[in-house]
């Protein structure tokens, strides 16, 4: 069996003006099925454009990307639509829930884009939505939720697709810090259940949550190892650093 993840030398180059911009520069990482990894970097670091190729959103100038197995590097918008369906849950910073469906309506919603039929389209969101405790909410409005019941709506509509990779961006961000961390935790209990989770974060003290640390700086790989090893928090610290905020 394969990395679940795996860049193979992947290049990110933007033209601006006259320059190439390397957002990413020769990056190689794999990932395994049942792995808690964050992606870690300031902004500029190329972590946000590591996390559009991961979601299968982007494609790399040069390098080839596999997830489980597929080469999507070559794929096009719609091929890529289809293994992103599949294979992929998205947990983003703001839930984007839809305000006018109830919680069992929005967190159907991908299984409905799907094709999925409606009895299982229901069972499936059911069983979500107990996985992160909110069954009780079912037919609440989000605007009827606290923020962290609305990111925990947002997790159980990740699962409900039972994708290989869930793909958390800042998925705390929008969050006080008590309730962030009871998000972490329950992404934890997620991983622990065998789901595979990859937290994108510009905050040391959010990603020393996973198992393991890759850390982005100026499109390269810095450290990719213990989230726990002291070298993973540790960085070159530049001038201006502590104003930036995501990426």
């Amino acid at each position: 069996m394969g990395h679940l993840i795996e860049f193979r030398q992947v290049y990110k180059i933007y033209q601006m003006g006259d320059t190439a911009v390397h957002a990413l520069d020769g990056v190689d990482i794999t990932i395994d099925k049942g792995e808690f990894v964050a992606i870690v970097g300031q902004s500029g670091s190329g972590k946000s454009t590591a996390m559009n190729i991961i979601g299968c959103l982007d494609v790399p100038t040069r390098g080839q990307y596999f997830l489980g197995g597929t080469d999507v590097s070559t794929m096009d918008d719609d091929q890529q639509a289809v293994i992103r369906n599949k294979m992929l849950g998205f947990i983003f910073q703001q839930y984007n829930l839809i305000p006018k469906l109830n919680v069992l309506e929005n967190v159907e919603l991908p299984l409905l884009y799907a094709g999925v039929p409606e009895r299982e389209r229901r069972e499936r969101a059911r069983s979500a939505l107990e996985r992160v405790g909110l069954a009780d909410k079912s037919k609440n409005l989000p605007s009827q939720l606290s923020g962290g019941q609305q990111q925990r709506v947002s997790i159980a509509r990740a699962l409900a697709g039972s994708p290989s990779v869930i793909l958390a961006d800042e998925p705390t961000g929008a969050l006080d810090s008590r309730t962030g961390r009871e998000v972490l935790h329950f992404l934890k209990q997620l991983n622990r259940e065998g789901d595979t989770v990859v937290l994108i974060t510009h905050d040391n003290s959010i990603a020393v949550m996973a198992d393991r640390i890759i850390r982005l700086q100026d499109g390269k790989v810095i450290y990719d190892g213990d989230a726990h090893d002291p070298r993973a928090v540790v960085q070159p610290h530049l001038p201006g650093e502590d104003e930036e905020v995501g990426a």
